[in-house]
């Protein structure tokens, strides 16, 4: 029979063990975090109703989603974690308490054109605040605050919050008479980091079709700079002219006021009039983060305020505010910089018991008791030499060898080898578990990134 050369798709990623302990902790610190703010977990269902996730239509998303007809019914894999939660909290409006705060950390599917740190398949990380009618400004406010804290808990120092509003700039071009390019206007605009102020200029005159001279007042508004406090001076000199202008201007002040008191540091947060998201239903808050020593990877995270998240499922007002971390891309980027920390222990277990006797009675005792003392723990019950046991531990990068030969069970003993000292112990079973777990404190005290 011909074998079939195993092979994983493009754009598909898959973990060695080593790894997915790695991604586990990452996705850990993840949801640690989120709850420590009051967010909810939600899961919500790979696959829809076509006609559910494609209620918008048309544009990019519907080149790109995976859809397939199963007997009658029009299927299709989700693009985002947005839309679900758009349909989850239109169904359940009704019995959900506002705001509503959840996070869902989940694969999504995308059939794009697969390339180096883009994939088909990958784990999104979302954050969102839904409000009944109504949402606070203080929530776009505390966002970046679970960003900071987010991003610090895993180990990451370098990065920066940038942070707008959308009304500002939409405010600004009704001002120069632009209210109807404003959409295409802010798209290449968000390309500006990547193309220069040059090729900006070039396609907002010739593919937007507006003129140089308000391209170059275009370009002029989106280079004030400075100190945050510096920014809003500056932007308080438009003040007056655009009621909408005046709101952005308002809310994005507030936002500034609050981030001290959420522990943001101004070393990690700036007022960045470039930010506009290229997505059209943000209408206030809009967050880009990126990473300060690798700018050519872009926004690490991303997001912001939206008026109607439900708005293609029901007439009711569900306001919100959100954020979205690509787990599965800036995983790939940390392993491909080398920022992971290697020390972290990855190895399936703590403990390998190493049996030196026919009889395993003592040796699942043992292993029982460590599993009681949350250490896990494994048996090595293959018949190899001892030479193939130790580098069966030692490929694996486990910490603790334990050895149960006859005089450790007359003893009531056990012989506890450390694999990064070599040092022996013969200690009692109480003993071993606290040399363990002392051990995996200092271990595990370290933080992923590096």
């Amino acid at each position: 029979m011909a074998k079939i050369t195993p092979r994983t798709l493009s754009g598909f990623m898959e973990l060695l063990p080593a790894q997915q302990q790695q991604m586990r902790r990452f996705m850990g610190t993840l949801r640690q975090t989120y709850s420590l703010y009051g967010f909810t977990p939600l899961d919500t269902p790979l696959m829809e109703s076509a006609e559910v996730l494609l209620a918008k239509g048309g544009g990019e998303t519907e080149k790109q989603i995976y859809r397939f007809q199963k007997g009658d019914s029009d299927l299709a894999l989700r693009f985002d974690l947005t839309v679900p939660l758009a349909k989850y909290v239109a169904l359940h409006a009704g019995e959900l308490s506002f705001p509503f705060r959840r996070y869902q950390i989940g694969k999504v599917y995308r059939g794009e054109r697969a390339q180096r740190g883009r994939f088909r398949e990958f784990y999104q990380a979302d954050i969102d605040i839904i409000g009944d009618g109504k949402l606070d400004i203080a929530n776009e406010a505390e966002i970046p605050s679970v960003i900071y804290t987010t991003f610090i808990r895993l180990g990451l120092e370098r990065f920066q919050i940038r942070v707008n509003n959308r009304k500002i700039l939409n405010g600004f071009y009704e001002l120069l008479g632009l209210q109807e390019q404003a959409g295409d206007i802010m798209r290449t605009v968000d390309k500006l980091e990547k193309i220069g102020p040059e090729k900006v200029k070039t396609i907002l005159t010739e593919d937007v079709g507006i003129s140089g001279e308000s391209a170059d007042e275009i370009l002029k508004f989106i280079a004030i700079s400075g100190s945050n406090a510096e920014v809003l001076a500056a932007l308080e000199g438009y003040r007056g002219k655009n009621e909408r202008f005046d709101q952005g201007l308002d809310e994005l002040a507030t936002v500034t006021k609050y981030l001290a008191a959420f522990g943001v540091p101004e070393t990690h947060f700036a007022v960045d009039l470039t930010i506009a998201r290229g997505l059209d239903y943000y209408t206030g808050t809009v967050y880009e983060t990126v990473m300060l020593d690798h700018p050519e990877i872009g926004s690490i995270c991303s997001g912001g305020r939206y008026d109607n998240l439900a708005e293609y499922y029901t007439d009711r007002q569900l306001p919100g505010v959100g954020i979205s971390i690509g787990v599965t891309r800036l995983f790939y980027v940390l392993q491909e910089q080398g920022m992971l920390n290697d020390n972290l222990i990855t190895a399936p277990c703590e403990v390998l018991i190493v049996p030196m006797t026919d009889d395993l009675t003592v040796a699942a005792e043992t292993a029982m008791f460590l599993r009681g003392c949350e250490i896990r723990t494994q048996i090595y019950t293959e018949k190899k030499k001892m030479k193939q046991k130790m580098a069966y531990a030692d490929k694996l990068g486990i910490p603790w060898v334990a050895f149960l030969g006859e005089d450790e069970i007359a003893a009531g003993k056990i012989t506890m080898k450390n694999m990064t000292s070599g040092e022996q112990q013969l200690v009692s079973q109480v003993e071993a578990a606290n040399l363990v777990l002392e051990d995996l404190r200092i271990r595990n005290n370290g933080k992923l990134i590096k």
